[in-house]
């Protein structure tokens, strides 16, 4: 069996001494291939975990490791080359930006990364093929619709090949249609060109695409069923 490529052990998050934790004791691995949907109330702190993830918070206590590097241990300089590296991040609010050209925004992970033009040329053309876009590839975003608009986020957060993708509710903007396919690029995407994917929603239409769906509350992370 392969090293995970996430691991949490007995994370626990609180904004205040005198409040109750949002959660405590979270333990998970996920390994190369694995694609979990995390659910759960408003409010119990979903997004927060997603960010006590990419190393953008830290844990009152616990620890995180992505492929074997505790994020504690880092300082804000190394974290951020890590989630450049290692993590690619699809929002409910897509986040492209409006005036660059679709393949501008699909590129900006090799760009930060600084990825030989050559090699960030093949790499923007395979993903514009694979999310469907290669007709719009000049356009500039603004002109597009929603769903592309999300086809594109999907697209730059897998250009560079994460270890791990982070997707907030990415369908949360789409019409039932968009949300459909977007969750099937997601799934298909994670599975052939990434080591592993979380995707934090409401819906449970969207978590039944997931591999296993795991409840978050203030108890923990409690799975409700895998796919065989």
């Amino acid at each position: 069996m392969t090293d995970p490529i996430l691991r949490l052990e007995n994370l626990s998050k609180r904004y205040s001494p005198d409040r109750p934790a949002l959660f405590e004791s979270l333990n998970l691995e996920l390994r190369q291939g694995e694609y979990v949907a995390v659910m759960g109330e408003s409010g119990v702190g979903k997004s927060t975990l997603l960010n006590l993830l990419a190393g953008l918070d830290r844990p009152d206590s616990g620890r995180v490791w992505l492929d074997g590097i505790e994020l504690s241990n880092l300082d804000d300089d190394a974290a951020t080359l890590l989630r450049r590296r290692a993590i690619g991040f699809v929002f409910q609010a897509f986040h492209v930006l409006p005036y660059l050209s679709v393949s501008e925004n699909i590129a900006l992970p090799l760009d930060l990364l600084a990825v030989s033009e050559p090699e960030r040329g093949r790499r923007t053309r395979q993903m514009l093929q694979a999310v469907g876009l290669e007709a719009s590839a000049a356009r500039q975003a603004r002109e597009l619709s929603g769903g592309e608009a999300q086809r594109i986020a999907i697209a730059r957060a897998l250009v560079h090949r994460p270890r791990l993708v982070l997707a907030d509710e990415p369908t949360g903007n789409l019409d039932a249609r968009n949300a459909a396919l977007t969750l099937a690029l997601l799934r298909s995407q994670i599975k052939d060109n990434a080591g592993a994917g979380i995707l934090i929603t409401h819906s449970r239409a969207a978590a039944d695409t997931a591999d296993r769906i795991l409840v978050l509350d203030a108890a923990g992370l409690n799975p409700v069923r895998s796919l065989a």
